[in-house]
């Protein structure tokens, strides 16, 4: 139930027909009508009307971001008072009806709504979000996402973040929708198609090659054309084509020795003219490294970090070092995007978030997305009737769940439950980065829920021989085991942090019935993987992910999440086993003089000397890399299992402009399953590919014994490559093999045909 706001308070920018006078937003005229006002005009036929009234300062106000002195400093008069979020606010022309842009980060929910106090629903992960491999679920997410940011009167979304997973250890992979790029542009083209419907401004990030945090605004990150458009960049343009966004906001780093927010190549030759994009760019905060150069490559909207637009740029346009044609097309791409995201004519309306709606798709997306590893003797599902003593061990599962930290962070309902170690406070980074921050969703307590009847016991985990005997004496021992991820850190390596692993040992040494969640922002190294009975990756399970666990571990959820990484056996596997970051300063390496990220932010850039990330796996992009190297992994993409099992039969391969790839699915065991049948595609030799990727997936609901026949379409673009000396795709002429199962290593059924 949705209980609509009479009064909206003065930060909200947006304009009320009738509205009382004590309720307008201070600046803001009266609704009035315009000649762009008609909207049977296109988006870009009144865009450039309203170009035409206006004046040059009006023009730069909407390229330029408010400096940090606003967040810091109070305000107290100006267009900054009509700002829900200071760090997400361009001003509007509120005398030609140009609303302002009022922007959140959306990736795991809200985050702009712990600003002001509002409450916003904590999501799971993005990688949860991934590891469902559901399109409509996807759509789901964005249509609560959009449904809160504009009952708080935000109009532009600043997410999702599709970045490939080149660097598991990566501090935001948390962030991100895995490793292939068909399936992060196509489960965040169907978020951000959900988030315009209900006209909002949406945007893809971070674009592009901003695969690591650890100095990410000195880091050169080296790679070929055709690795690029393959793999990152081809995410970002099945994104694009799906969702229909409005903006993509450009990285911090650099892209073969030139900045993302000033680089020609990705910004206009890829953007622009290939991918057909009319939005506007945008820079990431404290992204943008120059005036001239960033606006003449392609960058509309500088954020702020930086002093590099307004009134440098006001200077550069006066000078003729940015034409004024190149300045109208700019604002027209903002105001374009404004009118054909619907925000001008359905500006946001101020009420209560649908909390029960957020409850129910936050506990639906965990349970669709953990992922059960392991699951010897089938130990899982537990059986409330049967079982007399739980031990509940690590992971402060008495006070909450872990989520991931920086600009994704969504405050928790409450506060943190856990209180942070007194010496992180003194830290002025601490409270963005540093600091865990769990969501108030107990797993003892949905643990408890389920088995009423059973002496539930809880044991902090500090100390492995407490914890081990607790498990000893308990008839099942369930560990929940964390790793905390965040922007502005890379993680040392993926082992758990704080003695974990040694933890694990100990209780399963106690209790061969032992049970390990996982709260991770990606892949672990799991040295005790053998010792333990059943492993369930639940990622950073959002607000309800006490239910959810519970659910999947008591078997009134069915397990059906699937890997969107890898998970290799240890670093060493990895293509750069060795991660870099900035190195120290000296005579040969000094600190550049950067024109953004001051202060604080800049030193959670990691700033330090300018240094390089060869990304010479090129194409080999997860599962691919370890494919190409025979390398043997601890669990592979798309892996996953059930509380059942499924056999495949019966393929055929129809080819044509869309292949169609029809199979049988047969569910073998004794309950209900939900089945991820993923195809990949092996091309001819000559292409010169890693040996498959993936090309198609459908997810299929069986109930015991029953089997269905699928079709999954392969359009031809899936099986195309890049070709750098035409600068095109091309059809490789020659065999490909069909394949199709259960997991990247698992495809018992494949198949030949020629092109």
């Amino acid at each position: 139930m949705r209980i609509q706001i009479a009064c909206p308070v003065v930060f909200v920018a947006v304009l009320f027909a009738g509205m009382p006078a004590a309720c307008q937003i201070p600046g803001m005229s009266p609704p009035k009508h315009y000649a762009w006002s008609d909207k049977s005009l296109s988006p870009d036929q009144r865009a450039d009307m309203v170009i035409k009234e206006m004046t040059l300062e009006e023009k730069i106000q909407l390229l330029h971001g408010p400096g940090w002195q606003a967040i810091f400093e109070p305000v107290e008069s100006g267009p900054l008072t009509r700002a829900i979020s200071v760090l997400g606010f361009i001003p509007g022309v509120p005398r030609l009806g140009i609303p302002d842009l009022q922007m959140t980060d959306s990736v795991e929910g809200v985050s702009g709504a712990g600003i002001k106090g509002r409450y916003a629903t904590a999501l799971p992960s993005g990688e949860a979000m991934a590891a469902a491999w559901d399109p409509a679920l996807s759509y789901e997410i964005g249509t609560m996402l959009g449904h809160e940011m504009r009952a708080m009167g935000f109009n532009m979304s600043l997410g999702s973040g599709i970045n490939m997973i080149r660097e598991p250890r990566n501090g935001r992979t948390f962030e991100y929708k895995g490793e292939d790029p068909l399936l992060a542009g196509t489960l965040a083209g169907q978020e951000l198609k959900a988030e315009k419907a209900l006209h909002l401004i949406t945007d893809v990030k971070h674009y592009a090659v901003n695969d690591q945090d650890a100095g990410r605004i000195v880091v050169n990150a080296i790679i070929d054309k055709r690795a690029m458009r393959e793999s990152d960049l081809r995410a970002f343009e099945i994104a694009l084509k799906d969702s229909g966004a409005g903006a993509v906001m450009c990285s911090y780093n650099r892209i073969n020795g030139i900045y993302a927010c000033e680089n020609p190549y990705t910004l206009t030759d890829v953007l622009r003219k290939d991918f057909g994009f009319k939005g506007f760019v945008v820079s990431d905060w404290g992204g943008t490294q120059s005036t001239v150069n960033a606006a003449m490559a392609g960058l509309e909207i500088e954020m702020p970090g930086n002093e590099s637009f307004g009134e440098p740029l006001k200077k550069a346009v006066e000078a003729g070092q940015v034409p004024v044609d190149r300045l109208n097309e700019m604002v027209h791409r903002i105001l374009r995007t404004e009118f054909d995201s619907g925000i001008v004519d359905d500006p946001p309306q101020p009420e209560s978030p649908d909390v029960m709606r957020g409850f129910e798709v936050a506990q639906k997306t965990e349970q669709e997305g953990a992922v059960l590893l392991r699951n010897e003797g089938n130990v899982l599902p537990l059986s409330a009737a049967s079982i007399k003593s739980i031990a509940v061990i690590g992971g402060h599962a008495d006070a909450g769940l872990m989520s991931g930290g920086g600009s994704s962070q969504v405050s928790p309902a409450g506060g943190n439950p856990v209180p942070p170690p007194p010496e992180l406070m003194k830290n002025p980074l601490a409270s963005f980065f540093l600091v865990a921050v769990y969501h108030r969703s107990a797993p003892l307590k949905g643990i408890e829920a389920k088995a009423p009847h059973a002496a539930v016991q809880f044991d902090p985990g500090t100390d492995p021989a407490s914890a081990a005997a607790l498990a000893k004496k308990s008839q099942v021992a369930i560990v929940f085991a964390v790793q905390h991820e965040s922007e502005g850190m890379d993680l040392e390596n993926l082992s758990l942090p704080d003695n974990q692993d040694a933890l694990i040992d100990a209780v399963a040494a106690a209790n061969p019935h032992t049970i390990v969640v996982l709260e991770t922002g990606g892949a672990v190294r799991m040295p005790w993987l053998d010792k333990v009975a059943a492993v369930v990756e639940a990622w950073y399970p959002g607000i309800r992910g006490a239910q959810a666990i519970a659910n999947l571990l008591f078997g009134d959820a069915v397990p059906a999440g699937k890997l969107p990484l890898t998970f290799p056996k240890s670093e060493a596997d990895l293509p750069h086993p060795i991660h870099l970051s900035p190195p120290k300063p000296d005579a040969d390496h000094p600190v550049p003089k950067l024109a953004g990220a001051p202060g604080m932010i800049g030193m959670a850039m990691g700033i330090g000397p300018f240094f390089d990330v060869h990304y010479d796996e090129g194409l080999k992009v997860g599962y691919k890399w370890y494919d190409a190297e025979n390398k043997a992994v601890l669990f592979p993409f798309g892996f996953g299992l059930s509380y059942t099992s499924f056999a495949y039969s019966g393929l055929t391969v129809t080819p044509g402009d869309s292949t169609t790839v029809s199979f049988t699915v047969k569910n073998t065991g004794r309950r209900a399953g939900i089945e991820t049948a993923q195809v990949y595609a092996s091309l001819p030799e000559s292409a010169a590919e890693p040996p498959k990727r993936l090309v198609g997936w459908t997810r299929i609901e069986l109930g015991p014994g029953e089997a269905k026949q699928v079709h999954v379409p392969v359009s031809r673009d899936r099986l195309t490559i890049f070709d750098e000396a035409s600068d095109s795709w091309k059809l490789a002429s020659g065999q490909y093999v069909i394949r199709v199962g259960g997991s990247s290593r698992d495809l018992p059924l494949e198949k030949t045909i020629s092109y």
